[in-house]
Formats: structure tokens, C-alpha cells, sequence
């Protein structure tokens, strides 16, 4: 089977300093992977080399049919329409609800206007959300932002979840909530990334653990 995601002793720093250093690893299509390390080890810089927002200063990583070494700038962004990327701090549009935060994403990548309601119903109803459409985000918890962050990376259909520090903002029931709503998207053929400092996260899961240790990317065994 071939890997969606191939990393060959990749590299990157500046500045003189080496952030991530001579990491490889190859993850499989519908594979659910936590990528673990304390705050500042690289876990983000991780995610940004995946989607193409950084390239390495050595080595090479190929997401899909696109490397690292010859990618174009028009490519990029084939390669963030096979992705769906969640983050921290959510980066939803502040002054749109949540169905115009939705459909937007639809928009801008030339989905059919027609079928814009239809698709952004469906990954509410995933999510739990149906009724919070209207939404804005000032008037939802920190929980139903991040399933609204969740619909949003879902809805064009990705081969790989991005989840940058999810439940990072999170308190401890909805922080399970999320990883067990990732865990059912999985279920259904995405692959993940869930990358976290929290360990009792990593508990609750049972993907493979991958850990960034003083730059070095290594197995880790699953915590007790």
C-alpha cells in the first residue's frame, strides 16, 4: 500500500538552530497517528512541513504524489485540498456564522454552488452542530468551535486530518469529546495526525505514537 505521507531524513532549523533533525517515517492511507513532545519540541513545524507552509533545508517529505524537492507554488495548494488542518486556536472568519465559515471553504475551492447547503449540513450533522448554523463564534463554547474547526477540515473530503494541538484550549470533557470524534472520522478512512503534549490523550487512543525528542523523531511507547 502505498504511503500518503514519506518523510526521508528531513531537516529544518534557522537561524543557525536545527528544529527538527534527520526525521523519517512513512504513514499509511487511514492511519491514526498522536505526535507527541513537550511545547516548543517542533510538533507544529512538523505539521507546516506536511502541508508545504515550510519546505526542509534537508532531506525530503512527499505528501501524496508531491515532494518536498519538486514542488511548484501552484501545487501547494492541490496539496492543502488533500488535507484538512485543525488548530488551537480555531482561526475561524469572526464575523460570519457558522454555516458562511463553512461554505466559504466550498467556495473558494469551486464547489458546485448548488450543492453548498447540502455539504455543509452533512458535516454538521457529523459534528453534532446542525443547530448552531447561525451561529457567530462568540456565541459558542471553546467544545463546539473546535467541532466547528472539525467540520471545516472534513468538508472537502481529505485523505489527512492535520490536528494541531486540538484540545489544547480544551477542558477535560471536551477534550475527549474531540479526540473521540476524530477517532470516529478515522473509523470511516481519514487518516490523522493528532499531534498533543497531553498524555492522557494519547491514553484514550490506539494509533501508533511518534515522539519529538531534542529534534529526533522516534516510537514511543504507549503511556500507562
Amino acid at each position: 500500500m502505498k504511503s500518503i505521507i514519506e518523510l526521508k531524513e528531513l531537516a529544518f532549523g534557522y537561524n543557525g538552530q536545527e528544529i527538527i533533525k534527520d526525521a523519517s517515517f512513512e504513514m499509511a492511507p487511514g492511519e491514526f497517528l498522536f505526535l507527541v513532545g513537550k511545547s516548543g519540541s517542533g510538533k507544529s513545524t512538523l505539521m507546516q512541513l506536511i502541508y508545504f507552509n515550510l519546505l526542509p533545508t534537508k532531506g525530503e517529505i512527499t505528501v501524496g504524489e508531491f515532494s518536498s524537492k519538486r514542488i511548484k507554488h501552484k501545487d501547494i495548494l492541490k496539496v492543502r485540498r488533500k488535507l484538512g488542518i485543525i488548530f488551537q486556536d480555531f482561526k475561524l472568519i469572526r464575523d460570519r456564522n457558522v454555516y458562511e465559515n463553512l461554505a466559504f471553504i466550498l467556495e473558494v475551492t469551486g464547489y458546485n454552488p448548488k450543492n453548498i447547503k447540502k455539504k455543509v449540513l452533512e458535516v454538521l450533522n457529523e459534528v453534532g452542530l446542525v443547530n448552531k448554523l447561525k451561529s457567530k463564534p462568540e456565541e459558542l463554547s471553546g467544545g463546539e468551535l473546535q467541532r466547528v474547526g472539525i467540520a471545516r477540515a472534513i468538508i472537502n473530503n481529505p485523505m489527512l486530518i492535520l490536528a494541531d494541538e486540538p484540545t489544547g484550549n480544551l477542558d477535560p470533557e471536551n477534550s475527549i469529546e474531540i479526540l473521540e470524534l476524530l477517532k470516529r472520522i478515522n473509523a470511516k478512512g481519514t487518516a490523522v495526525i493528532f499531534a498533543t503534549h497531553n498524555y492522557e490523550m494519547v491514553k484514550r487512543g490506539d494509533g501508533k505514537i511518534l515522539r519529538l525528542n531534542n529534534g529526533k523523531l522516534e516510537i514511543f511507547d504507549r503511556p500507562k
